[in-house]
């Protein structure tokens, strides 16, 4: 929106038809006005230099030529010479307030440019008080509530120490675009390499962008290494996610023989034992012959957020959504909306690992100027929530992107050239409470034949067990049986393993008003193949307090056992019922004996033959862990189904 202000601006009032010879100057100066129709021709010959050489000779020839500053201030402001075009510009003021009424735009917005916020309101306000055209009041109006935003926020700052990451993580080149894995043990950033060492590395002919990864061993990242192919190319690759597991990898590449579009599509690539596969073109509905660029995935890898150029939006680069479909496609995406996107640009989305709170940056939500970073929430209707500035000084008048937060919450990682980094630098940064999304825990390990200790792939899946809805699904690796899946917190969830030939496992998360929400589980898993005498503890089966009356939330563990029944129908099972040693033997055997006929009945309710069940409770006689504490009485109380044949 600000360089089509200003521009506008600039055409209109004064200079880009001024070839025409009848056009009535404000010199009488005939050197001065020679030295300005021979800018005018260098000025539409795109020689800006030799034009400002003329202009200033012209201004040595007539102080007082208020077209040669008004030309100066346009080819400083072409060039984002904000200072030098202030100076011009506060000269046609003071010369000619009249005349230069129009002028206070854009002194307004070269001062707001700048971060002078102090100074652009008073401009940008006489502005309004001339009366413009009425396409530029909602603009100016605009950048005067910047302003006012501004100044509050500079003098209210938030809670801000970056920290350099250090020469470990940063080259000697331009890094940034960092993203990270939910463990915060992998780190993958973009670096600006130069192609030729011995030209000028500022020229954009001269950088190639590949992708660097730091791995954290001990507590310390490693030096970052090159990825290399095939991943890294001759070509640009960047804007990357990195799935909360490690092993998928988004990003951006442009003009390669497999886009769809004219320019840049987003790519993916999965994690193997020697390294990376060949990247893939994601391809349609995604990919669009528009830009599609900077994909962030949800932790469940279900969703991808995107920024796109193309038809549908607000204007501008908006924000995009696509969700992954039960036949295993991405779907048609889906705009974010007027929450969200705005008539200008929206960039560099990053979802966070809760699945609710998006980070992204914009020029076209009310800020401190260039591209301000903002949080938003989903609602439960999964609309997202007006976005919230992240404040000064997160948000400077310079243009702040890809942020991006750790799965704890409290640790956020960005990049930036500021004093003491070698060039562009990635920083991480304690985010203060309010800009804080929900904590999120994961749980990692490796599955394996509890037997032969072979490693396996298996299928994972997260529940919550308040409403038996799915929230998450992943694989173990096939080769390293790695696994790593989020837990939002707040909630509970079961946790089920499952292997065809192998009796399932089933784990318990409760992550309800815990004092560490965000502390990691690992968990190694071993899995039995399918023969009698096996057991299997169901961890989400839940009874009320010295009762056998099944716990609503106990339904996705049943719905779990009677889905495996009917799926290995040659199996007959024995419900166990267990307690720990509170109470007397005869009351613990009795409400044991209970529990498990509870689960029994259950199951033929829901079709299962009664020749294939039987129950038994075994009391407090058959404890594995101990009684002495709190956490072992509550493993001690348990229901497990054993194969008798």
């Amino acid at each position: 929106m600000l360089k089509k202000i200003l521009l506008s601006l600039f055409v209109g009032l004064i200079l880009f038809a001024q070839a025409d010879a009848q056009m009535k100057l404000s010199t009488k100066s005939k050197k001065a006005t020679k030295k300005f129709e021979s800018a005018l021709n260098y000025f539409d010959a795109h020689n800006d230099m030799a034009a400002i050489e003329e202009l200033k000779d012209a201004l040595k020839a007539d102080e007082g030529f208020i077209e040669a500053y008004l030309l100066l201030a346009d080819i400083y402001f072409a060039h984002d010479d904000y200072e030098n075009e202030i100076i011009q510009l506060e000269k046609v003021i003071s010369l000619s307030p009249e005349k230069a009424k129009k002028s206070y735009l854009n002194l307004g917005l070269a001062y707001f440019l700048t971060g002078n916020y102090q100074n652009a309101l008073p401009n940008l306000s006489k502005f309004l008080a001339t009366g413009p055209k009425e396409k530029f009041i909602s603009e100016t109006e605009f950048y005067i509530e910047c302003c006012e935003f501004a100044i509050e926020a500079m003098e209210n700052p938030v809670d801000f120490d970056p920290l350099n990451m250090g020469e470990s993580v940063n080259t000697e080149f331009n890094d940034y675009m960092p993203s990270i894995t939910a463990d915060e043990e992998v780190l993958v950033t973009t670096v600006a390499l130069p192609i030729d060492k011995s030209m000028p590395f500022t020229s954009s002919q001269n950088i190639q962008e590949d992708f660097f990864i730091s791995i954290k061993k001990d507590g310390k990242w490693t030096e970052a290494m090159n990825m290399g192919p095939p991943v890294n190319t001759p070509g640009n690759e960047g804007a990357q996610t990195i799935s909360s597991d490690g092993r998928i990898m988004l990003f951006t590449a442009c003009h390669r023989p497999d886009r769809i579009g004219q320019s840049c599509d987003i790519y993916f690539s999965k994690r193997n034992n020697q390294g990376w596969d060949p990247p893939q073109n994601i391809g349609k509905p995604i990919n669009s012959p528009a830009w599609e660029s900077q994909p962030s995935i949800s932790s469940d890898g279900k969703c991808i957020y995107f920024t796109s150029g193309r038809p549908g939006g607000y204007g501008g680069k908006d924000l995009w959504k696509s969700e992954l479909g039960k036949d295993g496609y991405w779907q048609e995406p889906v705009n974010l909306g007027s929450n969200i996107n705005t008539e200008n640009d929206e960039v560099s989305p990053f979802i966070h690992p809760d699945s609710h709170t998006l980070y992204f940056s914009s020029n076209g939500h009310v800020g401190m100027g260039g591209y301000d970073i903002f949080m938003s929430k989903k609602n439960e209707q999964g609309e997202f929530s007006e976005p919230q500035n992240l404040g000064y000084p997160i948000n400077t008048y310079k243009n702040e992107e890809y942020l991006i937060v750790n799965a704890k919450g409290n640790l956020a990682y960005f990049s930036s050239d500021r004093p003491g980094s070698r060039m562009k630098d990635i920083y991480h940064f304690e985010l203060y409470p309010e800009a804080r999304p929900v904590p999120v825990a994961y749980v990692k390990g490796s599955i394996y034949d509890a037997a032969s200790m072979e490693l396996l792939s298996a299928n994972i899946e997260l529940i919550d067990l308040d409403g038996s809805k799915p929230v998450a699904e992943t694989t173990s690796g096939r080769q390293d049986g790695k696994y790593l899946l989020c837990l939002p917190t707040g909630r509970n969830y079961a946790f089920n393993v499952s292997k065809d030939g192998y009796l399932f496992h089933s784990e318990n998360f409760s992550l309800k008003d815990l004092e560490d929400p965000s502390k990691p589980y690992l968990l190694d898993i071993g899995l039995n193949k399918i023969q009698a005498g096996k057991s299997v503890v169901l961890r989400n089966i839940f009874f009320e307090t010295d009762s056998y009356a099944l716990k609503p939330e106990s339904k996705t563990e049943l719905e779990e056992l009677v889905s495996y029944l009917n799926q290995n129908t040659g199996m007959k099972i024995e419900i166990g019922g267990h307690t720990d040693n509170v109470g007397s033997v005869e009351h613990n055997q009795e409400l044991s004996e209970n529990r498990a006929k509870s689960v029994y009945e259950y199951l033929i309710g829901h079709g299962i033959e009664k020749t294939r069940l039987r129950y038994k409770g075994y009391g407090l006689s058959k404890p594995i862990d101990t009684n002495e504490t709190d956490e072992g009485r509550a493993i001690n109380r348990r229901t497990e189904f054993m194969i008798v044949e």
